[in-house]
């Protein structure tokens, strides 16, 4: 904790025991009651022009009672005395109303039965309670401003603090802070880059410009912390503002996303120091989900990889959707005891729904299909991890290959309904042992999609915030060991999402999706890692340092989204867009020897993922006889036969 902010806890400590003054009900009932006769005498008076004289000719005395009878009965049954609204807000203001009227309509009809002589005139009636509901309103806007000027009195001794942000977080956020007698901000300025907000005022507290003015602003008003009140601002605005109001020597806090804040008033417990997910990936999705639960609703869905960071998501999201049976399919003891304990609070791992199979056994997955007969599969099992595989091209083979394709193999032969293989950005134009890999993955989901009846589709997406071994969960552990942070390049980038994003893109992208397509999430823009390692390392407010250790083998600078002959077109959902693949014939992956050397077999996965070769029968054969055919267009294919 920052000095500036344990002097603001201390001095929220000291303000926490001093007495607040609130007006009690029996308060607000006498002000009601003075409003009334000053209302009534000041309504004859204006029928009579103002000569007290003529008042000797109505006995308005004789209403005065009534009035505060009526208001207090009236009063207590609107809520006005009990304490059920706030004083001066706008809740209340219907309560008066209704109070108004009927204490107005009981001294009309009193008025109108009593006679000779008549206690007031019957028009003054009716301006006497316009004139009380004006007093009321009034008085009860003054006793709130007292209020307010009091309790911001009280918050001087807070850490003073910039407020990012003039919509509806914005001003809650400043409510919070001079109304809760615990808060350790007083705010003093507030800055949004919407002109039409220029000259707004909140609660006392002027917006003096935008984020170009954090650093005067923090300057002229000795600002010590810049919070970001944009839930719904996505991570290219929050490291802007992070970034400049680090530069201003201001610490910075943010409020989560509007997905975080959901089903939740925004209050001073929500801000925290930005995250990975606030710099890098905030963004508010819309799902349809009509079309959605109309695919998933009442089926039996098997997600592949359920333990995963991907096929956890997965699997929490289906389940709100209805499904008949969800069905969790991993290898991974682990992964499946976790999944299945966020999904049932329970994970004994002995229902029929969780079924440790590896899908590099393919009679087994066959035998999986067909006892539970699937009618969605969503295939997330994977090898991932680039380096790894670059050096081990033999298990991306065997996994994400050969394992795709023994679901592939098992779906088709149970004719599902809907299969949705999960790809990632690495696999356009593809320069590496998991490029190549999910890229073949693509095409044989392809040849599926052209000779099956159900729709086989393939989703590309990115880096997942906080998948397992993604780069951030290594500035985490670098962080908490005290650094150095180790970045690949200077200028490296990549695209990101948050796991909920990407997996609620890809349950709406398996009901938009046409059969044989690849569809791929919209990520933003690309970020620079060297700067979210900056970052995050002076939001920490850790002095270490950040270590460049060059690009691995494999590596891009930058990714990208589609191949260079993939023509991108866009789909029904804003944040997807689609392409068509190539269909490769399960026979060309078959026959390749898993045993291959692993530059020959680097050799092969990169023909197969990026040569055109015709969808005929042609057997890949690398035990015997094989050849390299540099000649042909499908130069470096390896096969034999036709």
């Amino acid at each position: 904790m920052s000095e500036a902010l344990a002097t603001g806890v201390e001095a929220r400590a000291t303000r926490s025991r001093r007495p607040t003054l609130r007006p009690t009900g029996a308060v607000r009932a006498v002000v009601d009651a003075v409003i009334w006769l000053v209302a009534l005498y000041i309504a004859v008076l204006l029928r009579l022009d103002f000569k007290i004289t003529r008042l000797d000719g109505f006995e308005v005395g004789l209403l005065v009672p009534v009035a505060w009878v009526a208001q207090w009965v009236v009063g207590y049954w609107v809520g006005l005395y009990s304490g059920r609204w706030i004083l001066g807000s706008f809740d209340e203001v219907p309560a008066l109303v209704r109070a108004a009227v009927s204490v107005t309509a009981v001294l009309f009809a009193v008025d109108l039965f009593v006679d000779n002589p008549r206690p007031a005139p019957l028009s003054s009636v009716v301006a006497a309670g316009t004139i009380a509901l004006v007093g009321l309103c009034g008085a009860r806007y003054s006793g709130r401003s007292l209020l307010d000027r009091r309790r911001r009195a009280r918050v001087s001794g807070g850490v003073r603090a910039i407020v990012f942000g003039a919509g509806d977080g914005g001003q809650r956020i400043v409510q919070a802070m001079l109304y809760d007698s615990k808060s350790p901000f007083v705010p003093v300025a507030i800055l949004d880059d919407d002109p039409s907000k220029r000259n707004l005022s909140i609660c006392g507290i002027r917006v003096l410009g935008e984020r170009s003015a954090i650093e005067a602003v923090a300057r002229s008003h000795d600002a010590s912390v810049l919070i970001v009140a944009i839930p719904t601002g996505d991570g290219t605005l929050v490291r802007e503002l992070a970034r400049l109001g680090q530069e201003a020597g201001l610490e910075v806090r943010v409020l989560p996303s509007v997905p975080e804040l959901l089903g939740s008033n925004v209050g001073l417990g929500d801000l925290r120091i930005p995250n990975e997910s606030d710099l890098l990936g905030r963004r508010k999705i819309e799902t349809d989900l009509r079309s959605v639960s109309r695919y998933l609703h009442g089926k039996r869905v098997v997600v592949t990889g359920a333990g995963g960071s991907i096929g956890s998501e997965l699997c929490r999201q289906i389940a709100e959707l209805g499904p008949a049976e969800l069905l969790l399919l991993d290898h991974d003891e682990y992964g499946l005891h976790t999944v299945q304990l966020s999904l049932e609070g329970r994970a004994l791992l002995d229902t029929p729904d969780v079924l440790l199979v590896d899908v590099r056994d393919h009679e087994r997955v066959a035998e999986v299909f067909r006892s539970v007969r699937p009618q969605v599969v969503f295939h997330a099992a994977a090898l991932k991890h680039l380096p790894l595989l670059q050096s081990h091209p033999n298990e991306a083979l065997k996994t994400n290959i050969w394992g795709t394709l023994s679901v592939l193999d098992a779906a088709a032969r149970v004719g599902v309904e809907r299969f949705v293989n999960i790809s990632t950005d690495k696999a356009a134009d593809p320069c590496n042992a998991l490029g190549y890999s999910k890229r073949i993955t693509e095409l044989l989901t392809a040849h599926f999609a052209r000779n099956e009846p159900g729709i086989y589709v393939s989703v590309r997406f990115g880096n997942v915030l906080g998948s397992r071994g993604s780069v951030l969960t290594s500035f985490q552990r670098q962080l908490a060991s005290g650094g150095p942070l180790t970045v690949t390049d200077p200028d490296v980038t990549r695209y990101f999402m948050t796991v909920e994003e990407a997996v609620q893109l890809v349950v709406q992208a398996g009901a938009i999706g046409r059969s044989g397509q690849v569809l791929v999430l919209d990520m933003g823009k690309p970020v620079r890692i060297a700067d979210i390692a900056r970052q995050l390392a002076v939001a920490s407010r850790s002095d270490v340092a950040i270590e460049y250790t060059g690009l691995r083998p494999g590596e891009k600078m930058h990714e990208q989204l589609f191949c260079e002959a993939e023509h991108a077109g866009p789909g029904p959902h804003p944040l997807i867009r689609h392409a068509e693949v190539p269909p490769l014939h399960p026979d060309f992956v078959r026959g390749i020897d898993a045993v291959l050397p692993a530059h020959e077999m680097l050799e092969v996965l990169r023909c197969l993922a990026t040569k055109p070769i015709a969808d005929k029968d042609v057997v890949i054969d690398l035990v015997d006889g094989r050849e390299l055919d540099d000649a042909s267009e499908n130069a470096g294919a390896v096969a034999i036969g036709e």
